[in-house]
């Protein structure tokens, strides 16, 4: 179904973001980080950062950081119209629009919001094919100097829609679990062999990460270091984006630590 009209759109979008705040609220959320501090609620979070997670888990980073001074890049489509009053509701910055196609615009808007702010994309959105990382994000990072922090997120036993992202619904008072990555930079001036290189192994570690934080909410196992995550806005991230911060770590040596080794030609994980 459609919702073209604004009063339609504005109903929606309110029942919407009253539910998401609600259900998401039942939720046992603790999260296993790289690096702490890359979590703009962290008292020492400097630098802007670029989060990536995919499409059917839109839901939970929704929740837990709006009013975090983080834009979010959605797309032109109608579909997404609601998403993007939604995202408002909860406290993000919104940028339509596409890295790649008609995309100078959305650039050059993401650019002015990175100079003092952190930008997400669900890099296998809108339409997929899902858990399939487009190149956007990559070039973005290395045109503005951004580093990438990838979040794998799982939920116990989710229900799932029929739609093209498997889209995940946690059920209430159920475990929610995300495993994050450090801030992984990505090179200036990459090349298209340089760009794919970077776009398949930031693809391969976020599907690794969403794997790892499925098994372990599935699981139900305490982690050494776990935190546990509320909502909460942040403090320090209008300043505290603005600040020079950490670099990043080189993808390579990101895909080291976690033990996701390298994808190779041909080469995926199974999208489950």
């Amino acid at each position: 179904m459609k919702f073209q009209s604004p009063l339609a759109i504005g109903a929606w979008s309110l029942a919407s973001t009253a539910c998401i705040r609600q259900w998401m609220a039942t939720l046992d959320c603790r999260a296993d980080y790289g690096d702490p501090s890359i979590d703009p609620v962290h008292r020492e979070y400097r630098g802007a950062k670029i989060y990536v997670f995919w499409h059917e888990n839109i839901l939970l980073p929704l929740y837990l950081r709006g009013h975090s001074n983080i834009s979010m890049l959605l797309s032109r489509h109608m579909d997404a119209n609601i998403l993007d009053r939604v995202a408002r509701m909860m406290g993000f910055g919104v940028v339509r629009g596409s890295t790649f196609r008609g995309g100078t615009t959305a650039l050059r808007e993401l650019a002015d919001r990175a100079a003092t702010g952190n930008l997400t994309i669900t890099p296998d959105g809108p339409r997929g094919p899902r858990r399939r990382l487009a190149a956007g994000c990559v070039f973005l990072a290395s045109t503005l100097q951004i580093p990438i922090v990838a979040m794998g997120f799982g939920y116990q036993r989710p229900w799932r829609f029929g739609t093209w992202d498997r889209f995940a619904m946690p059920r209430p008072w159920t475990r929610a679990r995300s495993v994050v990555s450090r801030a992984v930079s990505i090179p200036p001036n990459l090349d298209r062999d340089g760009i794919e290189y970077h776009r398949a192994g930031v693809e391969w570690l976020l599907l690794h990460l969403s794997h790892d934080a499925e098994a372990w909410a599935e699981s139900g196992v305490r982690r050494p270091g776990e935190v546990i995550v509320r909502k909460e806005p942040s403090r320090v991230a209008r300043r505290a984006a603005a600040l020079p911060g950490p670099a990043g770590v080189p993808l390579d040596e990101e895909l080291d630590r976690v033990g996701a080794g390298r994808p190779h030609q041909n080469e995926t994980l199974d999208a489950a």
